[in-house]
């Protein structure tokens, strides 16, 4: 087990850099703290078979988690069971909003962002892919959605969560490590069959292709000649099958590049981390390869030119400029 106990530093820039540098060992994500002068945080890590988890308490000031490195090579998933406090996930164009008792799930190999709000306890348990997929053949189609407290299974899952990973950090035999594991993978999986039935009607097979082809689009949407017909290759389907699935969908796949791009591009347009990147940067970031047809791309999809949605972002947000702690020394 590995406590990780932010007060033990006496500066606030001590603690954001010790903290970060221990974090690491237990997940690849970039921190941000919106507030590093009132910093503080702490971290129970401990293993439960092939799962890890850790039970996080934030004070002070919020965080936020961005995936860093090669996306890649962190094959598996995260369940994060909000304790206490308040948090948000966005993935795949999903924005769960997780108070107390909520549940949701992501992919460590797409791109993601994780907001934990101050005064925030939490519950992250990694999940191998294929430990998980043992239970839910396609876990991506529930990535980025919020299981509400009091709602189908996720009273049981949270409370079964908390209690396993409680007893592992106080001892529990190695022995039933894996057991207990297999037992808590088969009630996160029921939970979300259960909460999100009209998303598993279609067949395993067209659903997980679905699930392979976003998960590509995400982890390629800054290539600007990502289309079909690069998608269709990377999956070993025709352009025709794939433009099938998306249809069952309700969205064409070059829409879907699209509307992922430009919701990549407005969400660091708010940012005040990317501040310093002009507009054309960052749209150049997402895939996008000329100015005009990104401008009135923007304005079709949020009804206003891209520098003034950033402006007002800014102005709403106070410009409050937050503090890296990969970064902080």
């Amino acid at each position: 087990m590995d406590f990780i106990d932010s007060s033990k530093c006496p500066t606030s820039r001590n603690r954001l850099s010790a903290w970060a540098a221990q974090y690491s060992n237990f997940d690849h994500s970039e921190l941000f703290a919106t507030d590093a002068r009132h910093f503080d945080a702490d971290m129970h890590v401990g293993q439960l078979g092939a799962l890890r988890f850790a039970r996080l308490s934030c004070r002070g000031s919020s965080l936020d988690r961005m995936p860093a490195g090669d996306l890649t090579e962190a094959s598996g998933y995260t369940l994060i069971v909000q304790i206490a406090g308040h948090g948000r996930l966005t993935q795949f164009g999903q924005h769960a909003e997780l108070g107390p008792g909520d549940i949701a799930l992501f992919e460590n190999s797409a791109p993601h962002c994780h907001h934990i709000a101050a005064d925030s306890s939490l519950l992250l348990l990694r999940m191998p892919a294929q430990a998980l997929r043992t239970h839910l053949p396609s876990p991506g189609q529930f990535c980025g959605r919020r299981l509400a407290a009091g709602s189908g299974m996720t009273d049981v899952v949270s409370s079964l969560a908390q209690n396993l990973c409680a007893q592992a950090l106080g001892g529990l035999p190695s022995t039933i490590h894996e057991c207990l594991s297999r037992q808590l993978l088969e009630n996160v999986a029921l939970a979300f069959t259960h909460s999100f039935s009209q998303l598993i009607a279609a067949s395993a097979v067209v659903g997980g292709r679905y699930a392979r082809a976003r998960l590509f689009i995400e982890q390629n949407l800054g290539d600007p000649d990502l289309g079909p017909h690069t998608v269709a290759r990377a999956l070993n389907v025709s352009a025709r099958y794939l433009r099938m699935i998306f249809a069952r969908e309700g969205e064409c796949i070059s829409s879907y590049v699209l509307r992922r791009r430009l919701e990549e591009t407005a969400r660091q347009l708010a940012d005040p981390r990317w501040r310093g990147r002009s507009i054309c940067q960052i749209a150049f970031t997402w895939g996008f390869n000329s100015a005009p047809h990104f401008s009135r791309s923007f304005r079709e999809r949020f009804g206003m030119p891209p520098r003034e949605y950033r402006a007002r972002q800014f102005e709403r947000n106070g410009n409050a400029q937050p503090d890296s702690l990969a970064a902080a020394s």
